[in-house]
């Protein structure tokens, strides 16, 4: 089996699922659970550690640096999870043409900051991510995030901020009597087709809550033009709901959580990376096509005529700038 390499297999997959390396013995050796291994067998707790040490380098390589230049992207959800008060993990997930899902990278950071998710971004482009090509970003909120992709990509570049986060932030805020009143409202703006009724919707909202509560109303003002991107991009319903927020990301994050429960301390952001890489491999396994695909050609048209749009636009800048 250690020729063979099936030590190492098995190692890699049982520590994903939360085994620990002292019972990895137990798990590999039924039903002679209780045989005690010889010396040099390859079960020890330290030798099961450096073997899922080096597997995970080994793929954290490989994937870190796997072309993306054949994959037809038409979403990308980018956000951070932290594992520590001083460790942050900020990752990336892409949906293509076909609505299948794909982990594209993570990096490590101190904050969320903006050279942190350029970073993230470079390492993209390196690989075969085209930034010509329109694409909608879904993001929590996050300045920094907005600033690098807007940097990166265009000032044009749509960026749907995370209406679960939004909604959850204004409602956490108010007094509990107003609560439903609230997230109804915020239900009928996101459900309206019409991006110009959803914003006067929106700014009502917050002109009747601006004397109770005026920073919740300059919280719903905030990002107002982010919030509602996939309804201006003229998207369907069941489509929108499935990109104006981050569950997906965020649904993979909780994978990482529980492949990563049985860390107990974090050496250093090495071992975080590790860690966390196997996690997003893990949750893909996981991952389902989204429910809203046979809508996404309605996207990359709207995506389409976006980019060509932008571009029209600042042809003509450049042209009176010339002038």
């Amino acid at each position: 089996a250690a020729e063979g390499g099936y030590l190492q297999q098995w190692a890699m997959n049982l520590m994903l699922m939360n085994v620990s390396t002292r019972k990895f013995g137990r798990a590999v050796r039924l039903p002679e659970a209780g045989v005690p291994a010889a010396a040099g067998a390859g079960l020890s707790k330290s030798a099961v550690s450096r073997r899922f040490k080096a597997l995970t380098e080994a793929r954290l390589a490989e994937w870190m640096a796997s072309d993306l230049s054949e994959l037809d992207l038409l979403v990308i959800q980018i956000d951070g999870l932290h594992l520590d008060d001083n460790l942050l993990m900020i990752g990336a997930v892409g949906i293509d043409a076909d609505g299948a899902k794909h982990p594209l990278g993570v990096i490590e950071g101190a904050t969320e900051n903006a050279a942190v998710v350029q970073a993230l971004l470079d390492n993209l482009m390196d690989r075969g991510l085209d930034p010509t090509v329109c694409r909608l970003f879904i993001v929590d909120g996050a300045k920094a995030l907005t600033k690098a992709i807007r940097r990166t990509f265009g000032a044009t570049t749509p960026i749907q901020r995370c209406q679960v986060h939004k909604a959850r932030n204004i409602t956490d805020r108010i007094d509990p009597k107003h609560r439903v009143a609230v997230r109804r409202a915020l239900r009928q703006a996101w459900e309206l087709d019409d991006a110009e009724k959803a914003e006067r919707l929106l700014r009502n909202l917050a002109r009747r809550l601006e004397d109770d509560a005026p920073g919740v109303s300059q919280s719903i003002l905030e990002g107002l033009d982010e919030i509602l991107t996939v309804t201006r991009l003229g998207l369907p319903l069941e489509l929108r709901r499935s990109l104006a927020s981050t569950n997906i990301i965020e649904s993979m994050n909780s994978v990482i959580r529980q492949v990563c429960r049985n860390v107990k301390r974090w050496r250093n952001a090495k071992m975080a990376l590790r860690w966390t890489a196997a996690g997003m491999l893990e949750a893909a396994k996981g991952f389902r096509r989204l429910n809203a695909r046979k809508q996404l050609p309605i996207l990359k048209a709207a995506l389409h005529r976006h980019g060509a749009g932008s571009g029209d636009s600042n042809q003509v800048d450049d042209m009176a700038q010339a002038a």
